[in-house]
């Protein structure tokens, strides 16, 4: 005798699988490959069916029965797990950017539901409601893209949906990349000699000056031990790189705290010579610190004997860095409308790196060669470097031109009117 098939209430044969609640709402249950069971639920028959069908394009395309419960937080944990050939300083950006940004937000979806148009919409929401510049998104779609880069590989889903995104947000919102630039000759010397000058911020001066002469990363100049300096020979070894975390919560280190990395490239380990004023401002600091009776207190990773040193001892790091240059750029534009209602120069808004990129600008006005722009640098790829060189040299040749458009004036006779008029009526004289 034949078996009775199930019905639903309505008294409609349900199909192997399929099954009615007391509440009404239906349900459809299978297996996957591993044995694991897994349930659909919908409130009529008809949509439970529509996802039926999307189960059973599922398994004809291998994709995976639990993504339909993993979320995208889930992908992102498998992702920190497995990545590899990342420097460490990269990958804790990388890190921070989706958890501070992207953990709690698109991170809670679903990978099985997620569309392009999340992924859209989380990007604009960045954009304009929390105003995050191209280069932040950047760095959160690197992370997310290849957390979803994964996620089809492991055939999670079939497609990656942040594809061609953020080009089309770039687009759209037509971001204007602001590029950094260096210091012009006078605000150097304005700067420098604010510097030294002041009673304030004198102490400063070593620091800085050292950074502007060298055009040493942050890291590398943090981490500079009085060994990697030779004063007699003028070179700077350049061989680690100091880096600090801000509230980290790892394994084996919890709070803030540095570390000594390798330099961020196979390039970076280089030597840099030292110009005379780069040489003095160490012997300053030497001074400096033995007057006031500073000593290196902080070993970090077995290293020790740091150059430069807050009054406990202790190692510098960006922010503090950054933020005396804020207070440095204020004070001293201070003083210069003191001293002049209308000054013909000011301090612009600039931080650390665009000490670095007014090293660079120097050299370039200089004429130096640019692969030994590239060397002092610590330049992996030359092309970093001649992007930065053409961007100089562009405004090199706006400046040269700009000179160059009143002398030829004058000499076409379109300068000035009443000295042209002048100049014909002697002509016409002398004839």
């Amino acid at each position: 005798m034949a078996q009775e098939r199930r019905k639903d209430k309505a008294r409609v044969v349900l199909k192997t699988g399929e099954g009615q609640r007391n509440n009404g709402t239906y349900y459809y249950r299978w297996q996957d490959r591993k044995g694991k069971r897994h349930y659909i639920y919908a409130k009529s028959l008809p949509e439970l069916r529509m996802r039926e069908k999307e189960v059973e394009k599922d398994k004809i395309d291998g994709i995976k029965g639990e993504s339909r419960f993993t979320t995208v937080n889930d992908l992102y944990e498998l992702w920190k797990q497995i990545k590899r050939g990342l420097k460490n300083t990269t990958y804790e950006n990388y890190t921070y950017m989706y958890e501070m940004f992207a953990k709690n937000d698109i991170g809670k979806l679903r990978i099985s539901t997620l569309k392009k148009s999340d992924v859209k919409r989380f990007y604009n929401k960045l954009a304009d409601e929390r105003g995050l510049k191209a280069s932040t998104i950047d760095s959160i779609h690197t992370v997310l893209h290849q957390v979803l880069e994964m996620a089809v590989d492991d055939a999670y889903i079939r497609s990656n949906p942040s594809d061609n995104v953020l080009r089309e947000l770039k687009q759209s919102h037509c971001f204007e990349t602001e590029k950094r630039r260096g210091l012009t000759v006078a605000e150097q010397e304005l700067f420098l000699n604010f510097l030294q000058e002041s009673k304030t911020y004198s102490h400063w001066y070593p620091l800085f000056a050292v950074m502007l002469g060298t055009g040493l990363r942050v890291g590398e100049l943090t981490g500079l031990r009085w060994c990697d300096i030779d004063l007699e020979e003028g070179i700077i070894d350049v061989n680690h790189n100091l880096v600090y975390y801000a509230h980290r919560d790892e394994a084996y280190k919890t709070g803030c705290y540095f570390n000594i990395n390798t330099p961020k490239t196979k390039a970076s380990t280089r030597q840099v010579p030292m110009m005379d004023f780069v040489k003095e401002a160490f012997l300053m600091e030497k001074r400096n610190q033995e007057q006031a009776g500073i000593k290196c207190n902080i070993t970090i990773d077995g290293y020790t004997d740091f150059i430069f040193v807050n009054r406990f001892g202790e190692a510098q790091h960006q922010s503090t860095l950054n933020k005396a240059l804020r207070r440095i750029i204020r004070d001293c534009n201070d003083a210069e409308f003191l001293k002049n209602e209308n000054p013909k120069v000011l301090l612009p808004h600039f931080s650390c790196h665009n000490l670095r990129h007014t090293f660079t600008t120097r050299m370039v006005e200089a004429g130096v060669n640019v692969k030994v722009i590239q060397d002092a640098l610590g330049h992996q790829d030359i092309q970093t470097t001649m992007n930065i060189y053409a961007d100089v040299t562009k405004e090199l040749k706006k400046s040269e031109f700009a000179g160059l458009d009143g002398y030829f004036r004058s000499g076409t006779g379109t300068g000035n009117k009443e000295e042209n008029e002048q100049s014909t009526d002697a002509g016409a004289d002398g004839t």
